[in-house]
């Protein structure tokens, strides 16, 4: 069977990212590195298990809509059964509301392992987490009595209802209204479009996060509020409303979605109000809905992450497995003789070392990325504000890296099973399709690349890049002590004084007025900027690796000196491109 993850890889994770450590963290004081291991354990044997062998099955056959009713596959409804009696939903929240509260840093090593078996059905679980914590966050005391038990519980399930069918990314331009109906709820009416999760038979509730204009709000992104809109909402509002009887709210399935991957998670467009009996109650402050959202979406960001270095990692083992087995041809230079594997021709290995090395380091950035969220909230006092400030650094990379650059470790396994990987018969194109969804949701690539450049890099005259400057450098440190060999360090430093550079300079054309100047190769930045992020990843996985003697270990200062040898050259070209190239600044739109 498929590994998913590799075993030596997450606990070499554990280990140097010192996860066993934040136990002594008050927050965490109930725990030990032991209870953190056995929830890692009880995941992967629920994705391996459970969830891997349902995931062809489930891909093929898809949710289906009868009479405005979503249908889920049986082999989705036991394997979130599953998912649920694990605490996943709320395995990070205070134990106050139902949670187990562990580090979300243990949590994302964990539930790498459930989103490899299947992302899909792992994907409800991961939805409710963000939309109940949102409520635990912001919402008054009746809403989390309400909402809250049965959401962590996972008899009520949650969604983001943001995106609507004329607006997409651009929330500002929203129409969906709510109007005060002068009981403590709002009368919510519109459209909401690709809504994951948004109706289906595996719990008895669903809870819609909405995103709306109360009636004389101001325009744009200000305007907007935060609304809780159940599928079916209760008669009563307690701590037993999930035991009380529950009435249709006015909340209907307009149409179900027919995606190229994520088959088995069902995308909907839903009509809100159509009778004008929809009642949603607002959570917080009126007109502070967007800056609410985004608690949830940078843990989401960091959840695609980890969704996306795990799909990658199936495809990996996957073709790994084929190499290994597949004879064809013989090896160079030969006159006759036997086949050999696959694996034996250097063109395989290039790509199965260039699929390991996204895949090292896409992990390991993820949960690095989460570990300073726990710092950040939970660290002691004098440490969170760094550990915040890389935190945002970090997040859209986490968020953007292991998408693009898996979607590429993807591909090259498709390629390594040549024609049988062009077909359905084998899963790397399932797991391709799977895949391109990580750039797309929670924010493009774009928006990443914006939110980086635009406003993390440049927030606080950069001291946020100071702070990551200081831990790459000490890090590299670290390297030296440990005899690392200098082909992978020296580039790694010659580069981030390249970004420390390019970044003045960027910054400088935007403080002169120049934003094109400054954020027309956003993209292109925030890819440079990724190289050296994940250099550094390496170079850590290098520096632990070089305590060891295995194939493993070997294996990944072999990654390390890769990376550093065919990616981070290429860092000064993008950063000349994003100083001299207008090639599509100036582009007419009518030449094309």
């Amino acid at each position: 069977m498929n590994p998913l993850i590799d075993d030596r890889l997450a606990e070499l994770l554990f280990r140097s990212l010192r996860l066993g450590d934040l136990a002594d963290l008050p927050a965490f004081a109930d725990h030990d590195p032991e209870t953190f291991r056995l929830y890692v354990d009880a995941c992967r044997k629920v994705g391996r298990q459970v969830l891997w062998p349902t995931y062809p099955t489930t891909d093929a056959e898809p949710p289906t809509l009868q009479d405005g009713r979503v249908t889920l596959h049986p082999e989705t409804l036991r394997g979130f059964e599953h998912v649920r009696e694990l605490g996943v939903i709320a395995a990070t929240r205070p134990e106050a509301v139902g949670g187990q509260q562990l580090p979300l840093a243990v949590a994302t090593l964990a539930h790498a392992y459930l989103m490899a078996g299947n992302l899909s059905t792992a994907g409800l679980a991961w939805l409710t987490t963000g939309a109940a914590h949102l409520i635990e966050a912001f919402g008054e005391d009746a809403l989390k009595a309400t909402f809250l038990a049965p959401m962590m519980s996972g008899r009520w399930t949650g969604t983001m209802a943001l995106t609507e069918p004329h607006a997409g990314s651009s929330l500002g331009d929203l129409t969906t209204s709510a109007t005060d109906a002068g009981d403590g709820s709002y009368r919510i009416r519109g459209a909401k479009i690709f809504i994951s999760g948004g109706d289906h038979d595996a719990s008895e509730n669903v809870v819609h996060l909405v995103l709306a204009r109360i009636e004389g709000a101001p325009d744009g992104v200000k305007g907007i509020s935060l609304f809780a809109v159940p599928q079916r909402r209760p008669a009563a509002f307690g701590p037993n409303a999930a035991d009380g009887p529950l009435e249709p709210n006015d909340v209907h399935v307009a149409g179900l979605i027919h995606k190229i991957g994520w088959r088995a998670l069902p995308s909907l467009a839903l009509s809100f109000g159509d009778e004008d009996d929809c009642r949603g109650w607002l959570i917080g402050a009126p007109h502070r809905g967007l800056p609410q959202m985004f608690q949830m979406m940078n843990e989401a960001r960091i959840g695609v992450g980890v969704t996306a270095a795990a799909t990658a990692s199936v495809a990996y083992h996957e073709a790994l497995a084929y190499a290994r087995d597949r004879t064809q041809g013989r090896a160079l230079g030969a006159k006759g003789g036997d086949q050999v594997a696959i694996i034996e021709h250097p063109d395989v290995r290039r790509m199965l070392l260039r699929m390991k090395a996204i895949v090292d380091g896409s992990l390991a950035l993820s949960v690095a990325t989460a570990r300073f969220s726990d710092l950040a909230a939970n660290g002691p006092e004098a440490e969170r504000d760094r550990a915040h400030a890389i935190l945002d650094l970090l997040t859209p990379i986490t968020k953007s890296f292991p998408a693009e650059f898996g979607y590429e470790a993807n591909v090259l396994a498709v390629q390594i099973h040549g024609g049988y990987g062009y077909s359905s018969e084998y899963v790397p194109e399932a797991l391709l399709r799977d895949q391109k969804l990580n750039s797309i949701h929670e924010g493009t690539t774009q928006i990443q690349a914006l939110d980086l450049l635009g406003r993390k890099v440049v927030a606080g005259g950069g001291a946020a890049l100071r702070a990551l400057n200081e831990t790459i450098e000490a890090a590299i440190a670290d390297a030296r002590k440990a005899s690392v060999d200098e082909a992978i360090i020296a580039p790694l430093e010659a580069a981030l004084g390249e970004v420390g550079k390019l970044t003045m300079e960027l910054g400088m054309k935007g403080a002169g007025g120049d934003l094109d100047g400054m954020l027309g190769h956003g993209v292109d930045y925030l890819t440079l900027f990724s190289i050296v992020v994940i250099a550094w990843q390496h170079l850590c996985l290098a520096t632990t690796a070089r305590s060891e003697d295995s194939d493993f270990h070997r294996g990944l200062v072999q990654s390390a000196r890769y990376w550093a040898a065919t990616e981070l050259p290429r860092v000064a070209l993008l950063a000349e491109r994003c100083r001299v190239d207008r090639s599509y600044l100036e582009l007419d739109p009518s030449w094309l």
